[in-house]
Formats: C-alpha cells, structure tokens, sequence
C-alpha cells in the first residue's frame, strides 16, 4: 500500500488515484455517473485487487475491507471490474457491487429490495431493485449486517444470472 493518503479534513469530497489499468491520474465522481472510475471491465481476482489499489484512501480501505469480507463469507466468490466498480457474485450472475466516490464507498446489493432488512440507500442509475450503503469510513463497516446481506443476496438472481 502506499502512503500517500489523503486527510479527511484536506481535500475533502474529491479524491484522486491512478486507474487501474490505464495509468491516467482520475478524480473520484462525487455521485453515480454510469462508472465509478476509468478502471476497464476484466473478470478475475488480478483486476478488482488493481482496482481496489488505485482508490485514494480513505476509500481504498474501506473497500479492500469489503473485499476481505466477502471472502471470509462467500466462499465460492468470483469478482470482476465492471462500469468502473468492484462486482461480486457466486454462482449464476454478479449480487452486489463497490464503488470509490469522493467521501464515501458505496456497497451495492443488485436484488437489495430482497434483502432483510432492506438497505437504506436507493442508487441512482443502478436499477429499481439495488439498495445498499454509503460508507464513509471503516469505521461505518457493521461486519455483521454486511456479511448476513451478502449471504441473502447469493439466494437471489443476480445481474446477468438466470431467472429462477
């Protein structure tokens, strides 16, 4: 990791890194634009770690934590680089998804509105059934509810996956 990070008091509400794979210096949108970052679609473990690598901090940590806990609950986890965000799934289509934006993480669950409790964020742009969170800090991460929606939302169709 690297050590240049950024201080919640300086320069807050935008955050600069590298895309992933593009090299490019990029700042952070401050809300849902169609594409969290420059980072190009690619599926596989190599590009979402790259992904996660790129994001300024604070927002690179909270969302390696996401990340973390994704593995220590899905074991069958498969991830992916799509419209600029970090993409989860197991099994038949991607259940939720990542995204650094300036001063916060969003953690999206595609079929949310399935999900108990329901999260308390309604995406712009994302589909009438996504919920999830903003996350500010790591801090803000509660582990368990998280862990309990990623576990719901592999019970349900997810984004590209078959109808049951």
């Amino acid at each position: 990791m690297e050590s240049s990070e950024n201080d919640k008091g300086e320069g807050q509400g935008t955050g600069t890194g590298t895309a992933a794979q593009g090299g490019a210096d990029w700042t952070l949108p401050d809300a849902m634009t169609g594409k969290a970052s420059p980072a190009k679609a690619a599926v596989g473990d190599k590009p979402v770690f790259a992904y996660l690598a790129s994001l300024p901090q604070p927002q690179r940590g909270i969302a390696e934590a996401v990340d973390a806990l994704a593995a220590r609950t899905l074991p069958d986890l498969q991830r992916s680089v799509k419209w600029g965000m970090a993409y989860y799934g197991v099994g038949d289509g991607w259940c939720f998804s990542c995204g650094g934006f300036a001063g916060h993480v969003k953690l999206m669950f595609i079929n949310g509105v399935a999900l108990e409790p329901v999260p308390p964020v309604t995406p712009v742009g994302m589909g009438k059934s996504t919920r999830g969170v903003e996350l500010e800090s790591v801090d803000d991460l509660d582990e368990d509810q998280i862990a309990t929606w990623m576990t719901q939302v592999t019970s349900v169709p997810g984004l590209g996956g078959k109808k049951r």
